[in-house]
């Protein structure tokens, strides 16, 4: 199948197909009595291309911030200059009397008593009111003709703050006298934490870390530095809210979770979720940072208030406000060893700044606690993580999602065991690595391969890339050496170091929570060929999960044309596109309907052709290449024969098997659902004299389970693999520890991996099926982001001897300056 014919996203003309109907042989038997790959051209397996590709590097994709309508205006939000303030008043008498402006909204024209909204905890105040809490909180809104118009109007709104004490550290929120971010929390999380400003608390206790301590002969101890992180998503925040004759109102919106925004926006609205019309407008990238609402429910109230269409787009620096970013993170390890290289106990502490709102904080806590030994087995454990309220920007999902912090700490003190011991650092980890039926510090059991040996062996055997590529007949390639193209060495001062790390990740949401997908299919005959449409409210944010319901389509109901609706909130939630679940969740939705769907076409053809051939009662049926087979591959009829007049459409719902929350004083508990792991090499060349850092290659190898698109499954793995390479020598949000303001918002300051700061990223792609997911899959795009960052900075300590654990790594920290 020619993929790059297929229709783009959201479009609902059927993909197409090279091969004319009918052209199958009739007597080849099919390759699986599943609906496998190999039946249907363009199934589960082949590297299809993605129908959005070619749209969006030619820049002919329209994403929500290209979103139009002839009569709309323009909104814009007025944010706090400080982060910490009583609001003493609020004049906007001369931003309505700015010619074009058609309304000015604060707190107080708040529709309803509901004025707040959280994914979880309801903390997070519309607009805010009595107090600002962070820099950059929304305070007003504006209405205008224009979006300059609208700017400059909220520029006119005056607002008198009274500034209060900072709270920016563990020693501010919890300290003797700590002023509270929260002054009257009754969330369900503030019964069981040692003081209202820590969001959430998960220790985990198992087996006897001190008496394991008194047998180790090594230990080894470390204090770990993480740095903010924005999720960068080059797409800004953006939708357009269009005002319904029914009162209601149509969003239409760059979102990861269109029914958790619905949940959140209507009782704001005062409008039940039915007239609350969401639809998903093309997404330019999220990475976590599109959970937590941003303009959704600012844009519903400017454009009910007006009754015209409204429409907002973040620029580049109000971006940086209008979205959660990483936890920065303090973390204290000790491992223990013998002198045979068996770790005996890990001792961990992990503070967690969640920042002014809860966002997802307590599901990030849990994270962080559970993976923070990493995949090793070890029996006893003493682990506390804690998320803390300050007056710093909230933080809440980006890809990793607390494994991540974890992940840089342990790995580093991997290696330092490993050097106190004598032993090569991946033979250490290796005697140390977990494997199927190996106890989680929750005490939950591995239940399917955990190859963590495997990849580090993979990523290890692989050849080195050759020394000094940078020289040339001609002398240096500068665009080869550290500091590339700026031309500040030509060799001089310049060594190579090589790093390993592995890391473990959840998929799928956890610790209970009733995690489901919902699919909706149709099937039909048109023009005499059956043809096959898949609708669902998953988020596609760039992860290619459109192109791989098509392909799961095609494989489950032999058809080669499938078209894919519109995600919308018609159908039932599919969840957050997060956690590296939704080819999991919502791909096991499209399979569990499809199924349902096959079933009812067979019927139908038991009903009409039965009498024609004994096989219609007594064989395994497939439905393959546009046909209906026998598990001998004996043709029986084509399925648009079988569909003639009639059309079989399902809505079903996939659920993943159930886990625990874990026990909020031990930790224990069968916490998470499913494993993933890769592993990494780095090699990198650092000027020692300068500071700067070129990542040379950034070797992977990965388990993913089942390869459903091998093509994507490669680009998530590298492209997470890219974003832990800038968290490990570049990317950072900087804030100022005396006024809690963001320092660098733009993309002038805060620096993110180019193609020229990105290198060589080959990948060694292991599928050892998980027996409980659809097709034995693991969710891929996570586990990468895990292991980069560490192997990273594992390899510019060899070459530079310098103990480095703090992130990103900075020029003055390898100088010395």
């Amino acid at each position: 199948m020619d993929e790059r014919r297929q229709s783009p996203a959201h479009s609902r003309t059927p993909e197409r197909s090279d091969r004319p109907a009918g052209s199958r042989t009739p007597d080849r038997a099919p390759t699986s009595l599943t609906q496998g790959a190999a039946g249907t051209a363009g199934g589960v397996g082949a590297s299809t291309l993605r129908p959005d590709g070619i749209l969006k590097v030619t820049g002919e994709f329209a994403y929500a911030s290209d979103l139009w309508h002839e009569d709309m205006l323009w909104g814009h939000t007025l944010r706090s200059t400080v982060a910490h303030a009583k609001i003493l008043a609020i004049d906007t008498a001369e931003a309505l009397a700015t010619p074009g402006v058609h309304a000015v909204l604060t707190y107080d024209d708040l529709p309803t008593e509901v004025r707040h909204y959280g994914l979880e905890i309801r903390d997070t105040p519309v607009l805010a009111h009595g107090k600002v809490r962070h820099h950059g909180e929304p305070v007003a809104l504006v209405a205008a003709d224009h979006p300059e118009t609208a700017r400059r109007a909220a520029a006119k709104i005056r607002v008198d703050y009274e500034e209060l004490p900072l709270v920016t550290d563990e020693e501010t929120a919890t300290g003797p006298g700590a002023v509270l971010v929260h002054e009257d929390r009754d969330d369900h999380h503030s019964g069981h934490v040692p003081h209202p400003n820590i969001v959430h608390r998960q220790p985990i206790v198992r087996g006897d870390a001190d008496a394991a301590a008194a047998r180790a002969d090594v230990v080894v101890r470390g204090e770990y530095v993480f740095g903010m992180q924005d999720q960068a998503f080059l797409g800004p925040e953006s939708g357009l809210a269009v005002p319904a004759e029914d009162g209601g109102v149509d969003l239409y919106v760059a979102t990861q979770w269109l029914h958790s925004d619905l949940r959140q926006i209507a009782p704001v609205l005062g409008l039940p979720e039915r007239k609350v019309r969401m639809t998903l407008s093309g997404v330019g990238g999220a990475f976590g940072g599109r959970e937590d609402l941003s303009m959704q429910i600012h844009g519903c109230l400017l454009a009910l208030r007006t009754g015209r269409p409204v429409k907002i787009v973040y620029n580049r620096f109000e971006s940086f406000f209008g979205h959660v970013h990483r936890h920065p993170a303090r973390l204290s390890y000790e491992h223990g060893a013998t002198r045979d290289g068996k770790l005996t106990h890990v001792r961990c502490r992990i503070v967690l700044d969640g920042g002014a709102y809860a966002s997802s904080s307590p599901a990030v806590v849990g994270n962080a606690a559970s993976l923070s030994v990493g995949p090793y087995a070890v029996d006893d454990v003493d682990i506390e993580a804690l998320a803390l309220y300050t007056n710093n920007p909230p933080c809440g999902a980006m890809r990793g999602f607390g494994a991540v912090q974890a992940c840089f700490a342990y790995e580093a003190q991997m290696d330092k065991v490993a050097g106190e011991l004598g032993l090569d650092p991946v033979e250490f980890r290796q005697r140390n690595a977990m494997r199927q039926g190996t106890l989680m510090p929750t005490g939950q059991r591995v239940d399917s391969p955990a190859p963590v040996a495997e990849l580090l062996r993979r990523v290890k055997a692989r050849p080195l890339p050759p020394e000094q590529q940078w020289r040339t007949t001609e002398g240096a390639d500068i665009r080869a050496l550290p500091g590339g193209l700026s031309n500040t060495t030509h060799g001089e001062g310049v060594v190579r170091g090589v790093g390993y790390a592995v890391g473990i990740k959840n998929v799928g949401f956890s610790e209970g929570f009733d995690d489901y997908s919902t699919a909706r299919v149709r099937i039909e005959a048109v023009g005499g060929e059956a043809v096959a449409t898949v609708h669902t409210a998953m988020a596609e944010v760039g992860q290619g999960g459109v192109t791989v319901h098509a392909q799961i389509a095609r494989s489950e109901l032999g058809v080669t044309q499938v078209t894919i609706q519109p995600a919308d909130t018609r159908v039932g939630s599919a969840g957050s596109t997060s956690a590296s679940r939704q080819t999991y969740m919502t791909g096991g939705a499209v399979k569990h309907t499809c199924e349902a769907v096959r079933e009812q076409v067979l019927q139908i053809g038991r009903r009409r052709f039965g009498t024609h051939h004994p096989a219609w009662a007594t064989a395994e049926l497939l439905l393959e290449d546009g046909h209906v087979v026998t598990d001998g591959g004996e043709v029986l009829a084509a399925i648009a024969d079988v569909l003639e007049g009639e059309a079989v459409d399902l809505e079903r719902e996939f659920r993943h098997r159930p886990t625990q929350p874990f026990d909020l004083r031990t930790g224990q508990g069968d916490g998470h659902v499913q494993y993933s792991f890769a592993a990494h090499r780095a090699v990198v060349e650092v000027d020692t004299e300068l500071g700067l850092v070129k990542v040379v290659e950034l070797a992977c190898a990965q388990d993913v389970g089942k390869a459903i698109n091998p093509l994507s499954v490669t680009g998530q793995i590298q492209g997470g693999s890219t974003q832990g390479l800038g968290i490990a020598v570049m990317e950072e949000i900087v804030v100022d520890p005396r006024t809690a303001k963001v320092r660098n918002p733009s993309f002038t300051d805060y620096l993110i991996p180019t193609i020229l700061d990105t290198p060589t990223i080959p990948v060694d792609v292991l599928e050892l099926a998980d027996q409980h997911a659809p097709y034995g899959l693991r969710g891929v795009g996570e586990a990468p982001t895990l292991s980069s960052t560490p192997a990273v900075l594992a390899a510019i300590r060899q070459a530079t001897g310098l103990e480095l654990n703090r992130t990103p790594v900075r020029p003055e920290h390898l100088t010395g300056t």
